[in-house]
C-alpha cells in the first residue's frame, strides 16, 4: 500500500508530531471526507506500507525524524513545492531563501532522487505574467540544480472551493487572473522556455493532471504517485492501477491519503483542499498530536462504524 501524506494538507509542515506518533502506533484513523461517520483504520506498519509520498511546502519540522523512518525500514519520497508568488496569492509563504535552503538540506540528507520539485499551480495574472514566471522558475531552478532531477508543473484551475477567493483577489488587487488557455504565448513562448530551463539544469520536466499533451514541448505527462518512478528509485513493484478517485487527467496510481481537508495553514488562495481559512485555523487549534486521527478522536467511534482500509477507498 502507498501512503499519501497528503494531498489534503501539509503534514510535514504542521502535523509532523502526529505523523510520527502514528508511525510509532502502527496505524491511523481517517474519516471519509464525504461522510465523517465512516472512518478507516489504516495500517501504517512497515510490512504494510510500501512507500510514503510526502507533499509539502516546508518539510523542515520532519527532517529530524527521517532517520527514525529509515531505521524502521520505511521507503519515502517528497513532492516539495517551491515558488515565489506574491503574498496576495501565497498568503503565508516562507521566504524563498528558506525554502531553497531546506530543499538542499533535504536532498543532501536523503538523496536528490527522492526530492521532486513542484512549481505549481502556475497562476497567470497582470502581476504574475509569463515573464514573471520564467524569471522565478529560472532562478529557483538554478539554485536547485544538483539537488533534484525532476520538476512538476501544472496550471491553476478554478473550482467552487477557490473561485470566490480568486474573485476577491481580482477586486482587491485590481488585477485580472487569466486562464492559461486564453494566452497564446503560453504555448508559443512559456512552455518551450520552461522546458529549456529545466533541461539546462538537468531536470526532467513533468506535468500534473493536465489534459493537454505537452510532450512536443519536452514535458512528460506525469504521475506524482508514480509506479515506474517508485520501481526506479526503490526497486519494488507496486500496484499499477490508476487511482480512480483522482481527476481523469491525473496519472497517479492508487494510494491511501491520511490527511483531512481544511487543516492547512499556508493560506494559498488557489488551494483546492481548503474551503475556509478560518475553518482550517480552528481545526488546527483542535488538533491533538496524540489522537489516532488528524482532527477529532475517531478511535472513540463505535467499531461498527470503523471500516477496514481494505474495504474503503479514500
Amino acid at each position: 500500500m502507498i501512503i499519501s501524506a497528503s494531498r489534503r494538507t501539509d503534514i510535514p509542515a504542521f502535523y509532523h508530531r502526529w505523523f510520527m506518533n502514528r508511525i510509532q502506533a502502527g496505524y491511523c484513523v481517517v474519516p471519509n471526507p464525504f461522510n465523517r461517520n465512516q472512518v478507516s483504520r489504516i495500517d501504517l506498519t512497515p510490512k504494510n506500507v510500501e512507500v510514503i509520498v510526502f507533499w509539502t511546502r516546508n518539510p523542515k519540522p520532519l527532517l529530524s525524524s527521517l532517520s527514525e523512518l529509515e531505521r524502521l525500514g520505511y521507503k519515502y519520497y517528497f513532492q516539495f513545492t517551491v515558488m515565489n508568488n506574491p503574498c496576495f496569492i501565497d498568503t503565508n509563504k516562507l521566504p524563498l531563501p528558506s525554502s531553497i535552503k531546506t530543499f538542499q538540506e533535504l536532498a543532501i540528507l536523503i538523496g536528490y532522487e527522492r526530492v521532486i520539485w513542484r512549481y505549481d499551480p502556475i497562476i497567470f495574472s497582470d502581476r504574475t505574467n509569463i515573464d514573471f514566471h520564467l524569471k522565478q522558475y529560472s532562478e529557483i531552478a538554478r539554485q536547485l540544480s544538483g539537488y533534484t532531477s525532476r520538476c512538476v508543473i501544472s496550471f491553476m484551475d478554478r473550482y467552487a472551493k477557490n473561485n470566490s477567493r480568486l474573485k476577491k483577489i481580482e477586486k482587491e488587487q485590481k488585477i485580472k487572473i487569466f486562464s492559461f488557455e486564453d494566452i497564446p504565448e503560453v504555448f508559443s513562448v512559456f512552455l518551450p522556455s520552461i522546458a529549456k530551463i529545466a533541461s539546462q539544469y538537468n531536470m526532467q520536466l513533468f506535468s500534473c493532471a493536465e489534459s493537454y499533451d505537452l510532450q512536443s514541448y519536452g514535458i512528460n505527462h506525469g504521475k506524482c504517485i508514480d509506479d515506474d518512478y517508485i520501481n526506479q528509485i526503490f526497486q519494488i513493484e507496486v500496484n499499477h492501477k490508476k487511482d480512480s478517485s483522482q481527476r481523469e487527467a491525473c496519472g497517479c496510481v492508487k494510494s491511501k491519503d491520511i490527511g483531512i481537508y481544511d487543516t492547512c495553514l499556508f493560506g494559498c488562495q488557489y488551494c483546492y483542499a481548503t474551503t475556509s481559512f478560518d475553518k482550517a485555523r480552528e481545526n488546527h487549534r483542535q488538533h491533538n498530536p496524540d489522537s489516532p486521527s488528524l482532527i477529532g478522536w475517531y478511535e472513540q467511534e463505535s467499531r461498527s462504524q470503523v471500516q477496514q482500509v481494505e474495504t474503503t477507498n479514500l
